[in-house]
């Protein structure tokens, strides 16, 4: 079955809009929500952003049925032992909703500017490495056993496309996703994942149905005006357009959607593309 996440970046919105936004998700159909982890929002450092873990356990005590996660956290913010911590109570506390997503930083100038290092690629993967292991070794009953350890497996998320990182996914992790971008090169990098289920994030310029030839051609121009630069991880048009693009993703191995809008998830369009869209997957 496919699963659709609402990717939900928790800058420029505040805190009850981010709830509105989860809850009308979880009423469209959509299985969980995303959210990012960064200290400040990646290219508009003056634009407010609120902290990942916090952010995620609010709308989890806001929402029933959604599971929480992130794409992805960002290694070097937290310590592997604070961090296994954090997991278990917010799975605990939300009813076994919560997904562990971890990325070994995609902004070194963001490390370095409040003191967290700068650490060359190779090393950041390293260090992510590291923090998987040691997280395993905290839930697994040993002698570094935190208590409680999880009731119910907490699934790990692993997002990255280099060499190193693909192993890493084998070996560790229970999903791997591929950023927006990197689309093309689906079929090519899952063949390199091991046991790993795919998702995929996109970027969506969606037509609602009642639009017009100008409305629609509006949204699209503004989603390519904002969004062009991510190549084919954006996809524009009307609801069995994306019907037929999301069958593709599926048709070469996709089995989870992040689905990031392009104007900034209105609750309006959530709700239209989980009618028109996601139900046509028989969700």
């Amino acid at each position: 079955m496919t699963e659709w996440f609402l990717f939900l970046p928790q800058s420029r919105l505040g805190i009850d809009d981010v709830v509105l936004r989860a809850r009308t998700a979880e009423a469209s159909g959509f299985a969980g929500v995303a959210f990012i982890d960064h200290l400040e929002t990646p290219m508009a450092p003056d634009a407010p952003i609120w902290e990942a873990m916090t952010i995620a356990t609010w709308v989890a005590a806001h929402t029933e049925r959604l599971r929480i996660g992130h794409l992805v956290l960002c290694d070097a913010f937290r310590h592997p032992a604070v961090l296994a911590k954090q997991a278990v109570t917010l799975a605990e506390a939300s009813g076994g909703r919560f997904e562990l997503g971890l990325g070994s930083g995609s902004m070194p100038d963001e490390l370095a500017r409040f003191g967290l290092g700068a650490p060359t690629a190779g090393q950041r993967v390293s260090a992510l490495e590291q923090t998987v292991t040691a997280i395993k070794r905290y839930w697994a009953g040993g002698a570094d056993t935190q208590l409680p350890t999880p009731s119910s497996p907490i699934p790990l998320l692993l997002a990255g496309r280099g060499p190193r990182m693909l192993e890493l996914v084998a070996r560790h992790a229970d999903w791997w996703n591929l950023p927006a971008p990197n689309v093309d090169v689906l079929p090519e990098l899952s063949a390199k994942i091991g046991s790993a289920r795919v998702s995929v994030q996109q970027m969506v310029g969606f037509v609602p149905g009642g639009a017009g030839d100008a409305e629609g051609a509006a949204v699209i121009s503004k989603a390519q005006r904002r969004f062009g630069q991510l190549g084919p991880g954006l996809v524009c048009g009307r609801a069995d357009e994306l019907v037929d693009y999301f069958a593709g993703l599926r048709g070469r191995g996709a089995q989870r959607f992040y689905v990031w809008f392009s104007d900034f998830a209105e609750p309006e369009t959530i709700a239209e593309f989980g009618k028109q869209v996601i139900s046509a997957f028989g969700q």
